[in-house]
């Protein structure tokens, strides 16, 4: 296995990762383009429509995948390992299911996890909804991912907030005809109870006033709420001020 971030220093593969920041993604893809015809290539992207971006570079059939692998980044050779857990994948389009296993063994063999979906959109949007929430919440607060964002004590907590958030992302997903596979809000009380707390990407990008994902993962959302016709509020005013906070760094 051979990782790069200059597609011109790849020899031949059968299967290419393509794993980078969503803002990056079509510059990525680009350099993609007219090369390895025989390949098959799996978007690892938060957010939705990473397939349609790779798609419009070429005709290599894709997989679809989302991880909660996660870590922290010291140097160019040091990464903290933080979350170990599975990385959810599917066919994209006319992709056999059977390719999408085939790849989910690989990685389980590796000493990695895994599962391949036969749909991959249920459990998609279920990170989808998580994402958006504990990422915008932890980009406006400077909050790691802990226990705040479940807390529903007092007034001031944050847990109500979340879980209205979340319950918006799950309204938009009922319209749009997907059971979800998780419970977003369960999945953030699961994780407020683990050992650390974890600082979300995008979080990380405030910090560093570095663009975020911002329009991959919550914009998509309030995109697809209007598509389907289900009023967002909520979501709508923390995809808008995480915006904003992009814009205050100049």
């Amino acid at each position: 296995m051979l990782a790069s971030a200059d597609a011109a220093a790849l020899p031949d593969f059968d299967l290419g990762i393509v794993a980078c920041k969503g803002t990056d993604l079509d510059a990525v893809a680009s350099t993609l383009g007219g090369r390895f015809p025989q390949a098959m290539l799996m978007t690892v992207q938060n957010g939705l429509g990473a397939e349609e971006v790779v798609r419009r570079h070429g005709e290599w059939p894709l997989i679809s995948a989302i991880t909660f692998m996660s870590g922290t980044r010291h140097s160019d050779t040091e990464v903290g390992y933080v979350l170990d857990t599975e990385t959810w994948l599917g066919p994209y389009e006319s992709t056999p299911f059977e390719r999408a296993e085939e790849i989910a063994r690989l990685i389980v063999s590796s000493g990695l996890k895994a599962q391949a979906f036969a749909d991959l959109r249920p459990a998609q949007w279920s990170k989808l909804i998580f994402n958006a929430t504990v990422n915008g919440v932890a980009a406006l607060t400077a909050l790691p991912h802990d226990s705040h964002f479940a807390v529903d004590e007092e007034t001031t907590d944050l847990g109500p907030l979340v879980r209205a958030l979340m319950e918006e992302g799950t309204a938009i997903a009922a319209a749009a005809g997907i059971e979800l596979h998780d419970d977003p809000w369960e999945m953030n009380v699961l994780a407020t109870k683990r050992g650390s707390a974890h600082r979300p990407s995008m979080l990380e990008d405030i910090k560093a006033r570095r663009s975020t994902e911002v329009e991959s993962i919550n914009g998509a959302l309030v995109r697809e709420a209007e598509r389907v016709g289900v009023s967002v509020p909520l979501q709508r005013a923390l995809y808008a001020l995480v915006r904003g906070k992009e814009a205050s760094y100049s």
